[in-house]
């Protein structure tokens, strides 16, 4: 399993791009800079978009994504996503008003993209690799998911403050490869965290108190004007474990 970091970062700068991982060259995990970080060529090759939430940062490339390979992919784009996501997008993104509605392009009976929808702890296989969508709990309905294929797991958090389900299929999976976690805001920004549910390094400290197995851990999500700051505080805690997930880097497992 070929995991490639798009876009590592939970908003955008010269040197940020916004969430999106690309398994396998074929299959993305959310949106944020799927159209920015990849050439058209290779943009026309991803069929499958699984989405853990509606909120920009996750979902920002998908109006340009469409666009660039409309026409030129094989049969329409499959976009997992729970129901609360799909109807979002819906109303707010594909409504002929802010972008043009493509499951409706070039007609209802053949779209340019399907929605399915998914449920929590229910796998989604694509191309040999299964996704079950792990409940987590930020501001709106979130997922992260475990990534499973040929015995190797990887299990990513996306948007997520203090919460319990995740490390609970953690410490259940036995092949466990890596573990990868939100971490947004330095610790000077905990209200806004607490508040928006992320997580800053105090508090990821408190969570990992819930793993029970070594792992390697890998941070991801980082706002932009938080970056420093929150390299610096995951270095006061001294945890040999956590990295931090590295943007344009290619990880296999």
């Amino acid at each position: 399993m070929l995991i490639q970091v798009l876009g590592g970062y939970g908003g955008e700068s010269l040197e940020c791009r916004m969430t999106c991982l690309l398994i396998n060259g074929t299959i993305a995990l959310d949106a944020g800079s799927l159209s920015q970080a990849l050439s058209i060529e290779r943009q026309v090759a991803v069929h499958t978009i699984l989405l853990s939430h509606s909120h920009m940062d996750h979902t920002n490339s998908l109006p340009f994504f469409i666009e660039n390979v409309y026409g030129k992919s094989d049969g329409a784009i499959d976009i997992y996503a729970s129901s609360a996501t799909v109807y979002a997008l819906r109303k707010y993104l594909f409504n002929n008003a802010t972008w043009p509605d493509f499951t409706r392009l070039p007609n209802h009976l053949v779209p340019a993209v399907r929605f399915l929808e998914f449920e929590s702890e229910v796998p989604v296989v694509v191309d040999g690799v299964k996704f079950t969508p792990i409940p987590v709990d930020h501001l709106v309905p979130t997922h992260g998911f475990l990534i499973e294929s040929n015995g190797a797991a990887v299990l990513w958090s996306s948007d997520t403050g203090p919460t319990q389900r995740f490390w609970e299929v953690a410490n259940r999976t036995p092949n466990l490869k890596a573990l990868c976690i939100d971490t947004s805001f330095d610790n000077s920004l905990q209200q806004v965290a607490d508040v928006s549910l992320h997580l800053t390094p105090r508090t990821l400290e408190s969570e990992l108190r819930k793993l029970q197995k070594r792992v390697p851990i890998l941070v991801h999500h980082l706002k932009p004007p938080c970056v420093e700051k929150i390299k610096q505080e995951i270095g006061q805690l001294r945890n040999p474990d956590i990295e931090f997930l590295e943007q344009g880097r290619e990880y296999k497992f």
